[in-house]
């Protein structure tokens, strides 16, 4: 069970940096109430994911979203095991996902660029805890054993072919170069010692199956091991795709502000995160692929059968009181789209602000629910930035990932992007398509159900505003907050405003409609009666705008 000798400890350095192994964050994450605990038996395969999805389901706000700690694991036959499961630990929402990397939400775009600059190489040594457990040979096979003494979930019953490992870190290392790679790829349980295991083979994929094509043509079995619970800033890395040359481990480091301990795998030859819970070493069949799937992805289809890596399982290692981590995934909103989302869009925003140098951009949005944040990205900008800009801030968003950016959008400061509706509207009411949309061919198809297409186009659209405009016709703000504390003291149901939900002035205004306003508020709506009885004019069509009239009745 979760050990818990050093929580006084952990809370009283948790503003000291990131926490150093999972079971740090977790309990530092049950001391900010974050964390709910399930005692009652949940049966893994067929309770334990639809009861945490219900969250990212049940229109419950983003920071209502909590880790569950499910202590109590039995499955469909009655097996009860001895390890917990914790599932949303690591990005159920930002709060969680910052709490793994030792910072305040807004603060973690600046901690990736800081470790991606400067890095911290990862010490040895021979003291790991995630070793203190040993699991080897004929203990990896017949029923119960090996593999399938974990409690490894099914993610999407009714659908997934088996248990499946999903917050994993599989570490591979390239046979020329010496240097590991880190990335986050799904494995399924297929028999007590072996796992099927998929690593992205599309462009701009999986470092790992870069790896496998070098082992391929040296016709030699490519050495994994596939850890699962470290440090989150260790496994963050995973899925942030670094470059493939990078050693995670050290920008791990950077992120930690200290070197990361490693220890040397104990059946192939890795370094792994010392502190880890549980460690998975084996072989993956350079020349066998095996049929896997399906599995409930990301891209909110479930992925059919493919042919996939074959890994067999050579030692399990994990510590005495390990928990076995696993992520939310599959449709979005999910775990696994909110720690792609919070150190995706402080990346974007970056390289269009900083390394293109564009002038405007205010913030880079990616569409999370459904899309799965690769497919539409909306750019906002400041009022009056140059059109140029805006080109090129779309061009530049739509090109710096192979998969992301198919659909980019630009908005002015007053629209949230995070509003869709608010979108449509400056869609609707901003651009216009003949001169506003351009389209461009080419593009890789990316994260999504295979249809045998491998290419696809971009579109980007400037729905900016392109001149001043009236202003957003809802009551100005004094008098909405004003109605807010009146709501409230009536009791009436609880509100969660929506921007827009005030009138704001978009430049086209004149001060005379202030005084009207002003006196339409105050009763005295007569008095502007009055004035515009003395301003009346025969010869005019209805509709016809009034400073147009006295623009005309000026020239004459």
């Amino acid at each position: 069970m979760l050990d818990k000798a050093k929580a006084k400890t952990d809370s009283a350095t948790a503003a000291a940096g990131p926490p150093v192994d999972f079971q740090a964050h977790l309990r530092a994450l049950e001391a900010r109430g974050l964390v709910t605990r399930i005692e009652r038996a949940i049966d893994k395969d067929r309770e334990l994911h639809p009861l945490v999805r219900w969250q990212f389901q049940g229109g419950l706000r983003e920071d209502d979203r909590r880790a569950f700690l499910f202590t109590n694991v039995v499955d469909g036959s009655g097996r009860r095991y001895d390890i917990p499961v914790a599932v949303g630990a690591l990005g159920a929402s930002p709060q969680i996902y910052a709490a793994g990397m030792g910072c305040a939400v807004e603060d973690i775009g600046k901690a990736w660029l800081r470790a991606v600059a400067h890095p911290i190489a990862p010490v040895m040594t021979t003291s790991a805890p995630c070793q203190e457990v040993v699991i080897k040979g004929d203990a990896l096979r017949g029923p119960g054993n090996g593999l399938a003494r974990l409690p490894v979930p099914v993610s999407t019953p009714g659908f997934d072919s088996a248990p499946y490992l999903t917050a994993t870190l599989c570490i591979t290392r390239d046979p020329e170069t010496g240097v590991q790679n880190m990335g986050t790829y799904r494995a399924a349980l297929k028999a007590t010692d072996r796992l099927g295991v998929r690593m992205s083979s599309r462009p701009g994929g999986a470092g790992g199956y870069l790896h496998w094509r070098k082992y391929q043509k040296r016709k030699e079995p490519m050495p994994c091991a596939i850890v699962i619970g470290c440090a989150p800033v260790v496994l963050f890395t995973g899925p942030q795709k670094l470059a493939i040359d990078q050693d995670e481990m050290a920008v791990a480091g950077g992120l930690a502000g200290a070197p990361i301990r490693i220890a040397r795998a104990l059946s192939v030859d890795l370094n792994v995160p010392a502190d880890a819970e549980i460690v998975i070493e084996g072989l993956i069949d350079s020349e066998l692929l095996e049929p896997e799937g399906p599995f409930g992805e990301s891209h909110g289809h479930v992925a059919l059968e493919d042919f996939n890596m074959s890994m067999r399982v050579t030692a399990i290692t994990h510590k005495r009181s390990p928990v076995f981590v696993s992520i939310i995934s599959q449709v979005t909103p999910s775990e696994s789209s909110v720690m792609k989302k919070v150190a995706f869009e402080p990346m974007f925003l970056t390289h269009l602000r900083d390394q293109l140098g564009i002038r405007g951009v205010k913030r880079v949005a990616m569409h999370e629910p459904l899309t799965n944040l690769r497919k539409v990205i909306f750019v906002q900008f400041a009022h009056g930035t140059a059109r140029t800009e805006i080109w090129r801030a779309l061009r530049g968003a739509a090109s710096l990932r192979a998969d992301c950016g198919k659909m980019c959008i630009a908005v002015s400061e007053d629209i949230d992007p995070t509003n869709t509706d608010a979108v449509f509207w400056s869609l609707a009411y901003r651009s216009d398509p003949g001169i506003d949309v351009q389209v461009a061919p080419y593009r890789s198809a990316g994260h999504g159900p295979k249809s045998g297409k491998r290419e696809d186009s971009t579109i980007l659209i400037d729905a900016t505003l392109k001149a001043s405009a009236p202003p957003l016709a809802l009551p100005g703000r004094e008098f909405m907050e004003k109605a807010r504390v009146i709501w409230d003291e009536l009791g009436l149901p609880a509100i969660t405003p929506q921007p827009p939900w005030h009138g704001y002035s978009l430049g086209d205004w004149d001060e005379r409609y202030d005084v009207y306003a002003k006196r339409a508020v105050d009763g005295a709506w007569e008095v502007s009666g009055a004035e515009t009885s003395a301003r009346r004019r025969g010869g005019l069509t209805p509709e016809t705008p009034v400073r147009d009239a006295d623009k005309n009745k000026k020239k004459s």
